[in-house]
């Protein structure tokens, strides 16, 4: 597995893009090396409750709106998401959702994302809700293939 999410909610298994996979257990967290780590707001608030072991990685998507990164969390690079301005994944619209990359992102694979927006399909939730996981399939999915639900 070269990617994880930690806290996910149940019903965002299905979704997951290949090669992700759930984590429920902080001390999973610090078994491996991730490539990418998503963490939800609800995994950040369970690791500043519950500390882990060091946990690295080396892309690391969290939400943007934290004060500080969990401190066992290390990471080379970080992509905020969230709806603010500063965050480098955003929403542009909530109405229609459009996810907008507002700074170039860096792939795993050593491409980049370059800044653009991506109307979103019908989502099995709201958007901002699920910005974790669209976060993760931008990043994980092929740029040859739809990334998104």
């Amino acid at each position: 597995m070269d990617a994880a999410i930690y806290e996910c909610p149940m019903e965002w298994a299905r979704f997951l893009p290949p090669g992700a996979r759930q984590v429920q257990r902080p001390g999973e967290l610090a078994e491996h090396i991730w490539p990418l780590l998503a963490l939800t707001p609800e995994g950040c608030q369970a690791l500043a409750e519950h500390p882990a072991g060091e946990i690295i990685c080396r892309l690391l998507l969290a939400p943007g709106d934290l004060p500080a990164l969990p401190a066992q969390v290390r990471a080379e690079t970080v992509v905020s998401y969230g709806l603010s301005p500063r965050d480098s994944l955003t929403l542009s619209s909530l109405a229609e959702p459009v996810l907008c990359v507002q700074r170039a992102l860096p792939r795993l694979d050593g491409t980049v994302i370059d800044p653009q927006e991506f109307p979103l399909p019908p989502l099995p939730g709201p958007a901002e809700a699920l910005l974790p996981l669209l976060g993760l399939r931008l990043l994980r999915m092929p740029l040859t293939e739809p990334p998104f639900l």
